[in-house]
């Protein structure tokens, strides 16, 4: 088989077949690269602290470009918009957030945003948030989902921080993410509320499993390229083999029917 794969053709083919596994390997990097999605391309910058109303609009999807960010921002607390997340822990102690709508100063239609004041573990210490203009800072971290099945929490508390379900219930327009205050200045200093620090989201990466097959499909196909020629080569050399018998066969079988006639003619003789 080796002399048939040494023919010029099958030496063409071969390279044709190199060429093609080439560019399919190339694919195929490609396809791997483009699977991985690296996290916050950011990180790092989420710690240096920028104006809210210059960095994230109202009513809009957060991107990673805003979600981490330590932003100032102005305003007041709305009254009568107070309400505790269940299942929050501090220091491995469970207890409650305090979350109340914050009126930010420059929102473009007088949105709200929901910050949490701060951590208590008991719900009943929760005291109401401080009246009046206040500068805050904080982290600025998107919405979580709305707590699935029916609720058997007490009036006032929820099971997660969700704006669309506190947009139904303060009736407001706001910003789509909520900002955990480390100011300090969203409690009173007598309040029962503990200061909550929370860490920029650890920069991680996804994988695309879609982008991923196709990158080992173009490897398979890089390698069905040289099994193509393989099998090429391997069909003409047995069809070489072939040809060869045939013609042994048809020469054997020629030579005994020319040695029949010559005997024959002997005998006759």
């Amino acid at each position: 088989m080796l002399a048939t794969a040494r023919e010029p053709k099958w030496i063409a083919m071969l390279l044709l077949a190199l060429l093609l596994a080439t560019v399919f390997v190339v694919l195929s990097a490609w396809q791997f690269s483009v699977s991985r999605s690296e996290g916050n391309p950011i990180q790092g910058e989420t710690e240096t602290p920028v104006e809210l109303t210059e960095t994230y609009e109202p009513q809009r999807h957060m991107t990673i470009y805003e979600a981490d960010r330590i932003v100032d921002f102005s305003g007041e607390f709305v009254e009568n918009t107070q309400v505790a997340i269940d299942s929050r822990l501090q220091d491995g102690e469970d207890g409650y957030w305090a979350v109340a709508a914050f009126a930010v100063d420059g929102a473009p239609d007088g949105e709200v945003i929901p910050v949490v004041r701060g951590w208590v573990e008991s719900v009943e210490d929760i005291d109401a948030p401080p009246t009046g203009q206040l500068q805050l800072q904080g982290r600025l971290l998107p919405t979580e989902a709305p707590g699935p099945g029916p609720r058997e929490l007490p009036t006032g508390v929820l099971p997660t921080l969700s704006v669309a379900e506190l947009i139904n219930l303060w009736d407001r327009d706001s910003y789509s993410g909520f900002i955990v205050d480390f100011s300090g200045e969203a409690r009173d200093a007598d309040s029962a509320l503990e200061g909550i620090w929370v860490d920029p989201q650890p920069e991680g990466s996804e994988i695309n499993w879609l982008n991923l097959f196709y990158a080992v499909e173009w490897v398979v196909f890089a390698g069905f390229a040289f099994y193509i020629w393989y099998r090429l080569v391997k069909d003409a050399h047995q069809k070489k083999l072939e040809e060869e018998r045939l013609d042994r066969e048809w020469e054997e079988q020629w030579r005994a029917e020319q040695l029949a006639k010559l005997a024959a003619k002997e005998n006759h003789d």
